[in-house]
């Protein structure tokens, strides 16, 4: 699959760093709600963590803030997402890197499409995130 950029945006990304971001995005335990506000304005831990995540729409079962931080370190680990940084150093806010505002805004277009996760993507992540492999 190939993330064909926008006006906008003129990045373009190897095939295997796609495929490896977008299998992360398939397996992570976010919906695309998160995604598409982080293009608009950083979203803070606390926002993702517990019940505020299923307020928010942006997960479907309430998450320690440990099990989100591991999952959006993860996510930008490959490309999807970045840090906020304000004047006292890194935040614990986090906003989609041009890799994850293509592949979101690609999910937005076509939101019909199947994205769940299949065994062998989720195989390949943990195997992925265990190893740092870029498969």
């Amino acid at each position: 699959m190939t993330v064909t950029p926008n006006s906008r945006q003129s990045m373009q990304y190897p095939a295997r760093t796609i495929t490896r971001a977008e299998r992360a995005m398939r397996c992570a335990p976010f919906q695309l709600q998160l995604f598409t506000t982080m293009i608009q304005q950083s979203v803070a831990l606390k926002a993702i963590a517990q019940t505020a995540g299923i307020d928010h729409q942006y997960t479907t079962q309430p998450l320690s803030e440990l099990a989100v931080e591991q999952e959006l370190v993860w996510l930008i680990q490959v490309g999807l997402l970045r840090r906020e940084v304000d004047g006292q150093g890194l935040t614990d806010s986090f906003r989609v890197t041009p890799l994850g505002r293509q592949l979101a805004e690609q999910w937005q277009r076509d939101p019909a499409q199947d994205r769940a996760p299949t065994w062998q993507d989720r195989l390949y992540n943990a195997l992925s995130r265990w190893l740092r492999l870029s498969i």
